[in-house]
């Protein structure tokens, strides 16, 4: 058979992959998921608590603009809400403070936990993590802005 003949007959609309072939290639994509799909699970939920702590961060700088501009924090009953609204006894605000409204909600949907500052210390803002219990580790720990 010359060389005309054989690639006539590999390019025939008939030439395939056997049925083993495939098998072989579902079995290793099968495995190849197997092993990465816990990686990357994992890496999602600490993507979570990375975001929370940029996200405290971005609250707490705002947190220190609005001070500037109110010549104190915001109140507990304020609450992280005057970052975004004017609150009634704050004729100083030059806000919002975050550009976004769901900025004061952790990556897990609930609101942010904000305390004022006690004496001449600095506001506290926190999550809870995933589990919204104080405490925990992994995805369920606790993120903070006091350190």
């Amino acid at each position: 058979m010359n060389r005309r003949a054989r690639r006539c007959i590999t390019d025939s609309p008939e030439a395939g992959y056997t049925l083993l072939e495939l098998l072989v290639v579902i079995a290793i994509l099968a495995l190849i998921v197997a092993f990465a799909a816990p990686r990357v699970v994992g890496l999602f939920s600490q993507s979570k608590t990375k975001g929370a702590e940029i996200e405290i961060s971005n609250i707490t700088s705002a947190l220190d603009i609005y001070r500037l501009d109110n010549k104190r924090y915001p109140t507990a009953d304020e609450g992280l809400k005057a970052l975004i609204e004017q609150p009634a006894n704050s004729p100083g605000w030059h806000g919002p403070y975050l550009t976004r409204r769901d900025g004061i909600v952790d990556p897990w949907g609930r609101p942010f936990l904000y305390a004022p500052p006690a004496g001449d210390g600095a506001p506290v803002v926190q999550s809870l993590g995933a589990d919204g219990k104080p405490g925990g580790t992994g995805e369920d720990q606790d993120v903070t802005s006091d350190h």
